[in-house]
């Protein structure tokens, strides 16, 4: 290949996705700072710690239910049992966008993350998909997550598989690793300034750090309350920390090092 964006489809060379693969690409040392810079002060990456995707070399996204890299195979069984009625080998489950090994508190966890890179990709109309029984039990999923979280947290809960779906199964997902017993650094990543993205006024890149803040807590407000984010709950006895962060950075070139 003549550039590390060749080794992904030409549909997947702007926006978040090769973002997020600058971001772990180069030597682990230099990958572990950068994912430092998401979980701190809560948690710490260091250079042993494994991650995915791995820079343009290994470019698949975690579904952690078959990550057998990142959590132990019982764990990633228990996952899937958990979420689908009906597995197969090509069973989908939420794919995060990096997702990496941690250290919280002297316990092993994950740092998981969901990125974007403009408005049209917080979609409120998004529902789950897959086979009816599958459907079906991820609806249990959440309405258990719902019930759980309220009670953990003191806040009402409206998690939903039929809108706003992506945002509702990271949060499902996170409660049920902290059951598990890791505790879980979530991060929602704004990438700045994507202007490659922009067209016309609907599809926007997002211009600074308060402005993605703003937009994600309107997308999660009919979900939870925004007091949710930014803040450590104690869920499981385990660390949860849902946070909301931004980078500014390019979609075509390495990211320079501070």
């Amino acid at each position: 290949m003549d550039r590390p964006l060749d080794n992904l489809k030409r549909n997947q060379r702007k926006g978040s996705k090769p973002r997020c693969h600058w971001l772990t690409h180069g030597a682990p040392r230099q990958v572990a700072s950068r994912l430092n810079k998401l979980a701190e002060p809560w948690g710490v990456v260091s250079s042993e710690d494994k991650w995915m995707p791995q820079g343009f070399d290994e470019i698949e996204e975690a579904q952690l239910h078959q990550e057998h890299r990142l959590l132990p195979l019982r764990d990633c069984k228990a996952l899937g049992d958990w979420w689908l009625e009906k597995q197969s080998y090509d069973s989908q489950t939420p794919n995060w966008d990096i997702a990496s090994t941690c250290t919280v508190n002297s316990h092993k966890g994950l740092l998981l993350v969901e990125a974007k890179a403009h408005t049209q990709e917080l979609k409120v109309r998004d529902r789950v998909g897959g086979s009816h029984r599958n459907r079906a039990r991820i609806a249990e999923c959440i309405k258990e997550t719902n019930a759980a979280l309220a009670n953990q947290t003191g806040f009402d809960w409206a998690l939903s598989h039929e809108h706003r779906y992506q945002m509702a199964n990271r949060f499902a997902w996170s409660w049920k690793l902290t059951d598990l017993g890791y505790p879980i650094i979530l991060v929602y990543l704004g990438f700045l300034k994507a202007e490659e993205m922009r067209k016309g006024r609907e599809q926007t890149p997002f211009n600074n750090h308060a402005e993605w803040k703003s937009l994600v807590k309107a997308h999660s407000e009919p979900l939870f309350p925004a007091g949710v984010w930014d803040r450590q709950w104690i869920i499981h006895g385990q660390s949860f920390v849902p946070r909301i962060c931004s980078i500014k950075t390019a979609y075509d070139g390495p990211i320079e090092e501070e």
